[in-house]
């Protein structure tokens, strides 16, 4: 099979989908930068009414409401401050595009979306009478990460560790990735189901990630020269 790097127009998707979250975050009110939304505690009713109409309440989305079922899909684009956005966006700019270019625009596209669907429903069925919102692009990023890690092992990560003093490393794309994987399963292991990160539901997005693309692109159909190096920040 030929694989095709840069294809014409570039990762369209990908692009498209970090576009979409930064205006949706700048519109909205959590971003303090619409003054329709006013200041003080008018803005701060428009956030809590905003995150309960798009994100995802795991005690009513198996209510059978149809609104509820939509939920993990606007919950996508729905981000709980700046750090979280910028955070998500990073890790999908930096793995994102060469998963893109693989897979093509319509399956990478279809492919994200799933996971991160199934990545709120599993957190939320693990958290089923949990009042709290969830909301947040992380658990489809989750799933690039996994199909990131069967279609390029050995691509060249440049990492930044706390613990390292922010020191720049090159690492191969499979220790990076696995290193966060266990980072979100112990974090999983120790968290309460108050507010905070939903590591469940990365570590769901990852694993449906990982198979889906250990079946779909096989031995016959993986890339098996050294993939190009791809940058970023991959923090734990």
């Amino acid at each position: 099979m030929i694989v095709r790097w840069g294809a014409a127009g570039g990762p369209l998707v990908t692009y498209g989908v970090i576009g979409a979250c930064c205006l949706v975050f700048v519109l909205s009110p959590v971003s303090g930068l619409n003054p329709v939304y006013g200041t003080g505690e008018q803005l701060t009713a428009a956030q809590s009414a905003y995150f309960e109409r798009w994100g995802v309440i795991p005690d009513e989305l198996f209510s059978g409401s149809g609104r509820a079922a939509l939920t993990p899909l606007t919950a996508l684009f729905v981000h709980g401050s700046w750090l979280h956005l910028l955070g998500n966006m990073l890790f999908l700019y930096v793995f994102g595009a060469m998963a893109e270019e693989r897979m093509g625009r319509l399956e990478f596209a279809l492919f994200s979306l799933a996971c991160g669907y199934l990545a709120l429903v599993g957190y939320a069925a693990a958290n089923a009478g949990s009042q709290q919102t969830l909301v947040g692009a992380s658990g489809a990023i989750s799933g690039v990460l996994g199909g990131f890690l069967h279609l390029f092992p050995r691509a060249r990560v440049t990492s930044l560790f706390p613990f390292l003093l922010f020191l720049p490393l090159r690492l191969p794309a499979w220790l990076v990735l696995l290193f966060w994987f266990a980072i979100q399963w112990l974090a999983a292991r120790s968290a309460d189901s108050g507010p905070g990160v939903a590591y469940l539901a990365h570590l769901v997005g990852f694993s449906i990630g990982f198979l889906y693309a250990w079946g779909r692109y096989r031995r016959t159909d993986r890339v098996r020269r050294p993939a190009p190096a791809t940058e970023g920040d991959s923090k734990p």
